[in-house]
């Protein structure tokens, strides 16, 4: 029986990428002189944050230039520069079609929580006005693994009193397909359908998630015995 749904962030409920992107093009154009583009970008998405400084360092032939310290201080002037960056963000900045989702997902009565391996999860919540349609949020401070380990959904169905075998996780990433899919859950993936072929149920963009055809795939892999 389904009776609830586990929520990536990035890609599935908002687009922060772009910020990301302003931020490290700032610091690295002003601290380091060095001048990055899209393709690099696309190097950056999924990756922590000094594993992304490294990449940007490599790209402009100084990744030993610096000290471990200083990489440090670039790093966290990159954060804060993204979280005053995110402190601007609206309702607006909701994907198309997934505030008519959670409306209906808290309709039907279903319970849902935040697996985000963002720390500023929380914060884009409120920007987006979203806070109070998630019934618990994993704080991925006490994660010992990322994804594709399942503990961070996992974590997602546990905060709901729910088993796994009742959750259905969405990602738009392979990686979070991988996670949900170990932890026993419904994998619905947004996006290209090829790259997300693990998953249950595909959607190729946000706008096309619909709850009835959620509940009725996940219907058709749990048959009533």
């Amino acid at each position: 029986m389904l009776k609830g749904f586990v929520f990536d962030l990035d890609g599935v409920i908002t687009d922060t990428a772009r910020f990301h992107y302003q931020a490290w093009a700032k610091i690295a154009k002003d601290e380091l002189g060095i001048t990055i583009n899209p393709s690099v970008n696309e190097q950056l998405k999924g990756v922590s944050r000094m594993d992304s400084l490294n990449v940007i360092l490599r790209f402009g032939n100084q990744e030993n230039r610096y000290t471990e310290s200083q990489k440090a201080q670039f790093a966290t002037e990159k954060n804060d520069y993204y979280i005053s960056l995110i402190s601007h963000m609206t309702p607006s900045d909701i994907l198309p079609g997934m505030k008519q989702f959670l409306d209906d997902i808290k309709a039907g009565g279903y319970g849902i929580s935040l697996a985000s391996a963002s720390k500023n999860a929380p914060r884009i919540l409120t920007g987006l006005g979203l806070t109070d349609y998630f019934d618990a949020i994993v704080d991925p401070a006490t994660l010992h693994r990322g994804k594709p380990d399942p503990e961070i959904f996992a974590r997602g169905a546990a905060l709901l009193k729910i088993a796994p075998s009742e959750a259905v996780g969405l990602e738009d990433a392979v990686a979070g397909i991988q996670a949900i899919k170990a932890a026993g859950e419904f994998a619905v993936g947004i996006g290209d359908p090829k790259l997300l072929h693990q998953a249950d149920l595909n959607f190729t963009t946000t706008a096309d998630v619909a709850l009835p055809k959620i509940v009725d795939a996940f219907m058709a892999a749990h048959p009533v015995q």
